[in-house]
């Protein structure tokens, strides 16, 4: 018995924000002390692989300083707000109402809610006051594969339920316009706004999750993650991701593969979250796919940045947006987070959903 996606949706802010309008307004923030530096710095933007992105704040918002309560205030509301167009469009796409919906599993990363997000979406839809909830933090960019996969053990638990997942990131509101470390700079060249949200349950036509499984790196606390600092979060990046990719995870791959009696010719489609440009080069070399192959995150990127833990999900509906019966079989899906951990999930797709 598998549990499936019935149907998928996501959703980003209004506000579209070019890279180029990205460089203008660092200049302006830290030209008087950097002017120098900040030139030095431009092929980050130039080679990050991201085009554009969305926001749910515009690039101006950044020239005043903002503390953590006012970060974290636009966070939630506009969190929420993206939650909700998410999920009225999956659910309209399969005809769902929303009192069908038994339980829901919520990530994020980019803000603090208290009640979590979820509860805010229970009271905003009117959903039964029986409903379970799991919201789940401080996945980071892995969240979107590994909170799809608890919210697919859930929906193993209660056979022909359905389990709401959704995940949303406000990475914008998380700048820090004191910051010129060359972390932050390059989270300023990599980052956007977006929701995402499925459906998922054992009953019903739709995309089979087959297996799921993640990986932690011994003594990797401090490749990525969080900063606690009083204007808010702070990001904290490794140089050493795409050397990790490189060394490693060619063969954590093939061991859940292996686990699951497959290899790596036996997968379709390749769905990695991609962290950067950087990030998805690495991949392509560690599984000797041919140019083009991780087209789907390339572009996802290329049009709306790194949305931390909604990306991959926008990545899933863009290959089920392409698929055609050439593409019938088993996807692998991957995203890296803070841990240093890596989650897995096998999908099969045999029709468009």
């Amino acid at each position: 018995m598998f549990t499936k996606i019935l149907s998928i949706a996501t959703e980003v802010p209004k506000i579209k924000i070019t890279q180029l309008e990205v460089i203008n307004t660092i200049k302006k923030i830290f030209s008087k002390k950097y002017l120098q530096k900040i030139e030095k710095m431009i092929p980050v933007y130039k080679n990050s692989g991201v085009k554009q992105r969305f926001g749910c704040v515009p690039m101006d918002w950044h020239f005043k300083y903002r503390g953590w309560k006012e970060r974290n205030s636009t966070f939630i509301k506009n969190a929420t707000q993206l939650v909700e167009n998410a999920i009225v469009k999956c659910l309209e796409k399969k005809s769902i109402k929303i009192k069908d919906i038994d339980a829901i599993v919520s990530v994020s990363s980019t803000g603090i809610a208290t009640p979590t997000i979820d509860a805010l979406i229970v009271e905003k839809f009117s959903m039964s006051r029986y409903i379970k909830r799991l919201p789940i933090f401080g996945l980071g960019c892995a969240g979107g594969v590994l909170g799809l996969a608890r919210a697919a053990d859930l929906a193993k638990s209660m056979p022909g339920k359905k389990v709401l997942f959704f995940d949303v990131e406000v990475c914008s509101v998380n700048f820090q316009s004191n910051d010129f470390s060359k972390k932050n700079i390059i989270a300023s060249a990599l980052f956007g706004d977006g929701a995402a949200a499925a459906v998922l349950s054992t009953e019903g036509e739709g995309i089979n999750i087959e297996n799921t499984a993640e990986y932690t790196w011994k003594s990797s606390l401090d490749i990525m993650g969080w900063e606690i600092i009083d204007s808010g979060l702070g990001v904290i990046f490794s140089k050493n991701i795409p050397k990790l990719i490189k060394k490693d995870f060619r063969k954590i791959t093939n061991t859940f593969l292996k686990n699951n009696n497959l290899e790596l010719k036996n997968i379709k489609e390749f769905i990695p979250h991609p962290g950067g440009a950087k990030v998805l080069d690495a991949l392509e070399e560690v599984y000797d796919l041919k140019n083009g192959k991780l087209n789907h995150s390339r572009q996802i990127l290329k049009n709306y940045g790194n949305m931390s833990s909604a990306t991959v999900l926008f990545i899933l509906e863009r290959a089920i947006d392409k698929f055609d019966n050439k593409k019938k079989g088993r996807y692998l899906m991957t995203a890296l987070g803070p841990g240093f951990t890596s989650g897995f999930m096998n999908l099969k797709i045999n029709n468009k959903i």
